[in-house]
């Protein structure tokens, strides 16, 4: 008997671990920082781009697992881009201003995307954030400099535009994502900010990987005035002595990004809790918010969810969603963080947990990590080892009032698969007793618990996804049933800016930036003076696409082109291959590249035909050859690159400038 109860004991150890570990929960000391909420980016570029021609009734389910509270997700706070014209990862995002004479306050996806959230929960937080600045606003160095108060003026009028145009106030404002900052700009931001009566509209600077921002700050009354949290990129669950001592919000106001769906869960579950508990930072937002771009564009699968097929309607929704519900279901932005080492620490065998009480201190949430290393390695920064015990004992002890308050906490549970082990997705368990203040539980490796007395957690869900398709072919676009102004949905705009614009009762799509834009810091594509817009399959190889075209007006470009088989895309389009036919009206010439800068010119020449209205350009690959001609004139039929076997079908203009565009059509062959 002595044997079998020392096998016993064995077994449970293995099971539950001879590690635990019991744990002070009480405020009486006094509370931690207050808890500014969980949030995600439509941006950073062009992520959300296919999601606003899903068919109704996918489109809303999307954006309920997203915004809806109590469902899935249940995001606190929603970034997004403001647009600048430039390619900042997956695509351009118009600006509201092309030019200095321009305003428009409808372009783009991000203000119905926004009013969408807002439609499902009036209380969620909203920020912009530029990725660059169209090219009006630069300076000498490339940098938007050039009249920082125009500079400041131009997102201002950004701000004003969502209040008078779609009635939504922004609460936050970034300065340059992962750029350099100009401190005079900030404080000019913030008086021009104040001026226009959007003295509620708080600063988050700087927005980039680091916390310089904190360092100047600490040197400048007025800089440290005008901002209201920090936010750093990517800061690996730190922040630095300096940010933490200056009592303001420390944010990581972008990160995540993880494209492996095996540690991606595990990833963001163990980054939002210790961004708490290691570097202070009361928010989070992730990077993105959903995969809405094609596969083959940079980061694709980044998303916390992933909706790339309009026309099928297909959508997948990973364990990313309920691992962030763990959060958000269970807390309120203004919620206060319980003191380290009275509610918020690491776990004796690995692992960290946190509390948080709401403001009338009537409820009480706990959430638990206990991610591996190997199965939550992020993308970046670099994961330190460490380890976690296969199981231990968490015994958390109230105090104070809360013991005498609290006698029950609702359970949810989640498990990242990993390699061994099947993944649960936020499962309620049921109430947790808590007997003269202690309760324990018992966990294990790779796993995520919410112990909370709120009530309200749900694991939303519809009946059924429509399957996945390839883009349909053949596919026929003339434009006309857009609106003038409006950006065409399936065409993802990879350098420029297209939108449809109409003449005499005929809509096309233009090509409307005129000057290189200010660029991202870290995506110098825009500096080449050649804009790209892709569609379709990135797989597709035997295709044949037709294309009418057109130079009219003012600021014309001088060539046009059409693409097939191309893979140019994201901030390194330079370096990627395809077939472009360029066509030169006004010098009545022809150049075909393996690449969108003209440096592999496979044959050129003249062409007979120009019309100098709408002329029509037709390329089409087939096996090792392709052929192309414009109007009815043959201009090459030559043998391919064999590196040249698959992409996309994509249209443009080399240089900058406008051109007009009509009658895509994309056939199989």
């Amino acid at each position: 008997m002595g044997v079998l109860i020392k096998l016993l004991v064995l077994h449970l150890c293995c099971i539950y671990g001879i590690n635990g570990g019991s744990y002070k929960v009480d405020n009486s000391v006094g509370y931690g920082r207050t808890f500014d909420g969980i949030g995600a980016i439509s941006g950073g570029g062009a992520t959300s781009k296919l999601l606003i021609n899903y068919p109704t009734e996918q489109r809303s389910q999307i954006l309920d697992y997203l915004f809806k509270p109590n469902f899935g997700a249940s995001l606190q706070i929603f970034k997004v881009e403001i647009g600048g014209d430039i390619q900042s990862t997956d695509g351009t995002e118009a600006s509201h201003m092309h030019n200095s004479w321009d305003e428009n306050y409808n372009r783009g996806y991000e203000w119905w995307m926004m009013k969408e959230a807002k439609m499902r929960n009036p209380d969620i937080k909203l920020y912009g954030l530029p990725w660059g600045f169209p090219g009006f606003l630069k300076d000498a160095y490339d940098r938007p400099w050039g009249n920082i108060q125009s500079t400041a003026d131009y997102v201002v009028k950004w701000v004003n535009g969502a209040r008078v145009y779609h009635n939504l106030t922004m609460d936050y404002i970034g300065i340059w994502n992962e750029s350099p900052y100009n401190i005079t700009y900030i404080k000019t931001l913030r008086k021009s900010l104040d001026n226009a009566g959007f003295g509620k509209t708080m600063i988050i600077a700087s927005d980039q990987n680091g916390w310089d921002i904190a360092g100047d700050a600490t040197k400048d009354a007025e800089l440290n005035n005008a901002i209201f949290g920090f936010g750093s990129h990517y800061p690996g669950t730190n922040s630095t002595p300096e940010a933490a001592s200056l009592n303001k919000p420390l944010w990581a106001s972008e990160d995540w990004s993880c494209v492996d769906p095996l540690v991606g869960p595990g990833c963001l579950a163990r980054t939002l809790n210790q961004n708490y508990v290691n570097g202070y930072m009361t928010s989070t937002i992730i990077w993105n918010i959903i995969s809405s771009y094609y596969y083959g564009l940079p980061w694709y699968n980044s998303g916390i969810m992933t909706a790339s097929e309009p026309w099928s309607g297909h959508y997948i929704v990973p364990q990313n969603i309920w691992v962030t519900a763990h959060t958000t279901q269970f807390t309120s932005i203004g919620w206060k963080y319980l003191k380290h080492g009275y509610g918020v620490g690491k776990l004796n065998g690995g692992g960290s947990y946190v509390v948080l009480i709401s403001p009338d201190e009537q409820d009480l949430t706990i959430i638990i990590e206990t991610l591996s290393h190997d199965s939550s390695i992020c993308t970046r920064p670099p994961l330190a080892p460490y380890n976690v015990v296969a199981g231990q004992t968490a015994t958390f002890e109230l105090a104070g009032i809360l013991k005498q308050r609290f006698t029950s906490l609702n359970t949810w549970y989640s498990r990242i698969g990993y390699y061994k082990f099947p993944s649960v997705s936020f499962k309620n368990r049921g109430p947790l007793t808590i007997q003269d203040g202690s309760l324990s539980v018992q966990l294990g490796k790779d796993e995520v618990w919410t112990l909370s007395t709120v009530k309200s957690g749900f694991k939303g869900s519809f009946p059924s996804v429509p399957g996945s398709k390839r883009f349909p072919l053949p596919y026929i676009e003339d434009f006309e049933g857009y609106k003038v102004g409006e950006e065409p949905f399936n065409l993802a705009q990879q350098v420029g800016s297209f939108e449809v614009d109409q003449i005499n009762n005929v809509k096309f799509m233009k090509q409307v930036v005129l000057e290189t834009p200010v660029h991202w810091f870290y995506c110098l594509i825009g500096t080449y003076n050649t804009s790209l817009n892709v569609i379709g399959d990135y797989t597709w190889q035997d295709i044949r696409a037709d294309v009418a075209v057109k130079l009219d007006g003012e600021n014309t470009t001088d060539s046009v082109y059409l693409s097939v088989r191309t893979t140019a895309c994201g901030c390194q389009a330079d370096i990627e291959s395809g077939l472009f036919l360029f066509f030169f009206p006004k010098e009545q010439r022809y150049l075909l590249s393996s690449d969108l800068l003209r440096k592999n010119i496979l044959v050129s020449g003249k062409v007979p035909t120009v019309t100098h209205d709408w002329d029509v350009i037709k390329l089409q690959a087939k096996g090792d050859h392709v052929w192309g001609a414009v109007n009815n004139d043959m201009l090459f039929n030559i043998s391919i690159p064999v590196s040249i076997s698959h992409g996309w079908v994509a249209v443009g203009t080399y240089p900058f400038g406008t051109a007009y565009f009509d009658d895509l059509h994309i056939n199989p062959v």
